[in-house]
């Protein structure tokens, strides 16, 4: 029989759209957050140089030397945060990094708190380590940005983390330093442990980007190379450990891991080099989409509520138009070509949303506002076997 952890998976429903999209020919792809971004040529020279050389072997679990190293540089250097180097665990990806850090935190029982919204893997990486989730509601009009007193409105005597995304997934907000310095005071007098999600770092917008790591020392921070270095399928990522868990995680990361792929983590010392100019052009080009998706959203008459500040994804109000969330992604899906997510992947509040990710390029996002355009302008009641 299928264990109980596993039947409490749930589905990630972006990845139902994108396989149904793909069946069918002729649709424009906003439903999933893959960059369409080459990484770096740097990172390919130097992933084929390492192989040619020789290194598929394994390496340390806690990853190699000179790429914890160039890490660490890249907190001083972005961040003026000094971050010994024996405080950081390089993961096959990020999410495996969150594995680690709620692997080292949480007992079976005890509590989490998220917001809602959320990146919808969240409560799933809870449940598979035993704890259990609570929320913390956020709403558009404050730009779905959380805020310390609503986190501790939501602890009990159970609460032993403080699960953060910032820039956010699927709300693109970005938690200001006030913040964040807010929540970290609030979990040194709770004696509960951040855990921030920081992997969109370097995509935000005329906003400025801090790290938890700049307010305390005591939290779990994950990040990675798949979104600002557009390399999602090389699965490199990395995690900040408070001291006093170091060995609890390496030792995780040993027997759940093994470690990262040897010649990747070569390419990611290379990408962490890249030239800041490279690194602006990417985030400029993910601004013009941003703005021309926004527009198109108020051209349709749909409530945004707020302009997201990082990331590449809107979280849109679709209550005006018929049939639930579902029906809508179906209607726009199969009618208008467009595939978007369903906001009931990231949460109760975001059940009456769709995300639409603007990860592609230009063209593709003018070719799918034209053909929502001209679905919505015959938009009447949608067929009782839409969303079936």
């Amino acid at each position: 029989m299928v264990s109980k952890r596993a039947r409490e998976v749930t589905p990630f429903i972006a990845m139902d759209v994108l396989e149904r999209a793909n069946e069918l020919d002729d649709v424009v792809h906003l439903e999933v957050g893959e960059p369409d971004f080459e990484p770096p040529e740097a990172v390919f020279e130097t992933a084929i140089s390492s192989l040619r050389d020789g290194n598929t072997n394994y390496t340390a679990a806690r990853g190699k030397p000179e790429l914890r190293r160039a890490i660490a540089a890249h907190y001083d250097r972005e961040y003026g945060v000094a971050v010994d180097p024996g405080r950081i665990v390089v993961t096959p990806g990020t999410s495996p990094g969150l594995l680690l850090a709620l692997a080292a935190l949480v007992d079976p029982g005890e509590e989490v708190v998220l917001t809602d919204p959320h990146y919808a893997c969240y409560p799933n990486f809870v449940r598979t380590v035993g704890g259990t989730v609570r929320t913390v509601p956020l709403r558009p009009e404050d730009g779905f940005q959380p805020r310390a007193d609503a986190f501790e409105a939501a602890l009990s005597a159970l609460t032993r983390a403080l699960l953060l995304n910032s820039p956010a997934n699927p709300t693109g907000a970005v938690m200001d330093g006030e913040t964040l310095a807010d929540v970290a005071d609030l979990a040194e007098a709770t004696d509960t442990t951040p855990v921030v999600d920081e992997v969109y770092h370097g995509l935000s917008y005329d906003v400025d980007e801090h790290t938890m790591l700049e307010y305390t020392d005591d939290a779990f921070v994950l990040n990675g190379f798949s979104k600002r270095f557009a390399m999602t399928g090389w699965r490199l990522g990395w995690l900040i450990v408070p001291e006093p868990y170091v060995d609890a995680v390496n030792r995780l990361a040993q027997n759940l891991l093994i470690c990262a792929p040897n010649f990747v983590q070569d390419a990611g010392v290379a990408a962490l080099e890249t030239p800041p100019d490279r690194l602006v052009e990417i985030r400029e080009t993910y601004r013009e989409r941003r703005d021309l998706l926004v527009d198109a959203v108020a051209e349709w008459g749909l409530d945004l509520g707020y302009t997201p500040q990082g990331a590449y994804y809107l979280l849109v109000d679709v209550r005006e138009l018929p049939g639930d969330a579902l029906d809508v992604a179906d209607f726009l899906l199969e009618e208008a070509g467009v595939a978007v997510t369903p906001g009931v992947d990231f949460g109760e509040g975001a059940a009456d949303y769709l995300r639409f990710s603007y990860a592609t390029d230009i063209e593709a996002i003018e070719g799918a506002i034209e053909r929502i355009d001209a679905a919505l302008s015959t938009y009447g009641e949608i067929p009782s076997e839409a969303g079936n």
